[in-house]
């Protein structure tokens, strides 16, 4: 008899999470897989090994006897995955993401590099583009994931996804007649020079009554009514509408997020980052 080590561990998934919907969450699997799994593990060892009751699962005596190996036997192995896939790449390397970007995934990203690379150190800031961009130039940054426009792109930027720009406000606060009030991310970042200019090639008067230091803050005060916004299409969230005025407006250009290494020869931990880096997050 072989037992299959993925179907030891969707077995002890679906008994430590009492049941299979969230055993198959857990796996990021399907719910028929893993079904299928416990089903061909059953029919190996010859013996009934969950019992139900109601919505959950637990395990049947035999099912009990061979958690305890089943545990065992994938730990032991994950372990040796681990000490073979890990590599002799050593060095530190300092990346940048903006906000916009899921910290959570960009942290299972970098989690999963250091497992791979236990000899490497990862120093991760979070800050908006234009700024991530200044501290790349000043090789204070060896990696950042970048928000920028077509002008803005270099031929050595790897293209994660793009992301269109658009105007949102709130469904009881549209401005739709007279002066607009612009919602803003400030003067560094290059969402304001794109609505004043389109707002003043469409004539449309208008004036800064708010700038903020995040996406967070932009999306609140649209939220709360106190002016229009510019937005990535990805950013909008609640209860924002797209701006019915900007019909009269010219398209924003769309946003491109990309990967991007600071001047010079990247490091070798920097390039395989990178690779990492697009490959989890570049859009198929």
């Amino acid at each position: 008899m072989q037992l299959d080590i993925e179907s030891l561990r969707t077995f002890a998934a679906v008994v430590d999470l009492k049941g299979m919907t969230r055993a198959a969450e857990s796996l990021e699997i399907s719910q028929s897989a893993v079904s299928w799994k416990i089903k061909r593990l059953e029919e190996k060892v010859g013996r009934s090994l969950l019992i139900r009751e109601g919505h959950s699962l637990r395990p049947s005596r035999d099912g009990r006897e061979l958690l305890h190996y089943a545990r065992a036997i994938v730990g032991t192995h994950d372990e040796a995955v681990r000490r073979l896939e890990s590599s002799e790449l050593s060095g530190t390397v300092k990346v940048g993401t903006p906000e916009e970007i899921s910290t959570a995934r960009m942290c299972a990203v970098l989690s999963r590099f250091n497992r791979i690379h236990p000899r490497t150190s990862i120093e991760f800031f979070v800050d908006r583009s234009f700024r991530l961009a200044s501290m790349l130039a000043l090789s204070e940054l060896d990696v950042a994931v970048l928000q920028v426009i077509e002008k803005d792109r270099r031929p050595e930027d790897q293209i994660l996804w793009k992301d269109p720009l658009i105007w949102v406000c709130a469904p009881d606060s549209q401005y739709e007649e007279g002066v607009v009030p612009l919602i803003t991310f400030g003067e560094g970042g290059f969402y304001r020079p794109l609505a004043r200019q389109a707002l003043t090639n469409a004539a449309i008067p208008f004036t800064v009554t708010f700038s903020g230091p995040s996406a967070a803050s932009v999306i609140g005060a649209a939220e709360a009514g106190l002016g229009v916004a510019v937005l990535a299409e990805s950013s909008m969230r609640g209860d924002l509408i797209r701006w019915p005025r900007a019909d009269s407006i010219p398209p924003l250009p769309d946003s491109t997020y990309v990967a991007r290494a600071a001047a010079g020869e990247p490091s070798v931990v920097a390039t395989e980052l990178i690779s990492d880096i697009v490959g989890e997050l570049q859009a198929e």
